[in-house]
């Protein structure tokens, strides 16, 4: 029995540190017009996590869009060799809803064939746990090559108070290998209504995919969670139930390109969104 209670200690706290999201989480994800923020990078579970890394050569891509076409930030590492780290100080000047993105450098990990089955069971990998059974590779290592791609959705004024031309970058695909992309403004959605968010897979729809979601409760409450998947058109409905924020996140898995194989059999591309949600309505007669 206490054989037992080892090994069931010992699988949980490794399923525990498979649980690895990444995101990408401003101080506040409501600003106002021309604050200068400091865009956390984020690695954890259950939506607290401790800094990812500041090295340079991790980063492929880090930009921040802004409300219109002519206003973005480009704070990709130009000459990594050369930079020893990356920052992300970002200048939110104009009112309106701005994209914050990071796709990271390819990082590999390997792992015993019994864990990386419980990592792809447990992080609800169908596809590529179907291949292994079908090509009899379920004893053998899992070879795998990850990368990131994180977006973050910061509001810079009020929401209402600016025309909606100024919030459609939130909806724009951004040519990420896996992308969450919302089809409306989260700062524009009332509480207690629903956000549709679109998953794609090299900018298709990826039928089937697992996503998690966060949403931070306020007064110290738990964070709540739950899991659902995107339909045939690669779409989930979530409801905005409180001011959050949330953090949406998914993985995708792959057999490795012919250019990787030296090193991995499989690629894997988690992607993830946060945002903040409505804010409570204000209730007559009461101090906030």
């Amino acid at each position: 029995m206490t054989r037992l209670f080892a090994c069931l200690l010992a699988f949980l706290s490794f399923t525990a540190a498979l649980a690895h999201e990444f995101w990408l989480e401003p101080p506040r994800f409501r600003l106002a017009p021309g604050t200068t923020a400091h865009v956390h990078t984020f690695i954890g579970a259950d939506f607290a996590g401790k800094p990812w890394t500041t090295k340079a050569t991790k980063v492929l891509r880090l930009v921040r869009y802004g409300p219109t076409p002519a206003d973005s930030t480009n704070l990709t590492p130009q000459n990594a060799a050369e930079t020893d780290t990356f920052r992300t100080d970002f200048y939110f000047r104009q009112p309106g809803t701005h994209v914050v993105l990071l796709r990271s450098t390819n990082s590999f990990l390997e792992l015993p064939a019994d864990q990386f089955t419980a990592y792809l069971r447990e992080e609800g990998l169908d596809y590529a746990l179907k291949l292994r059974q079908e090509n009899e590779q379920m004893d053998q290592p899992g070879r795998e090559t990850y990368r990131r791609c994180a977006k973050a959705l910061v509001q810079v004024g009020e929401a209402g108070a600016t025309s909606p031309a100024t919030d459609s970058a939130c909806r724009h695909v951004y040519g990420l290998p896996l992308e969450l992309v919302p089809e409306q403004n989260p700062y524009r959605v009332a509480l207690d209504k629903s956000l549709t968010v679109r998953v794609l897979r090299a900018g298709k729809p990826a039928f089937g995919a697992a996503v998690q979601v966060w949403q931070r409760q306020p007064g110290g409450l738990p964070t709540t969670h739950y899991t659902t998947r995107a339909n045939q058109n690669g779409r989930i409905l979530l409801r905005l139930s409180g001011p959050g924020p949330y953090l949406l996140a998914t993985v995708d898995m792959r057999p490795a390109t012919a250019g990787l194989r030296d090193r991995a059999d499989w690629q894997s591309t988690w992607a993830s969104l946060t945002f903040a949600g409505p804010a409570a309505p204000l209730r007559p007669g009461v101090k906030h």
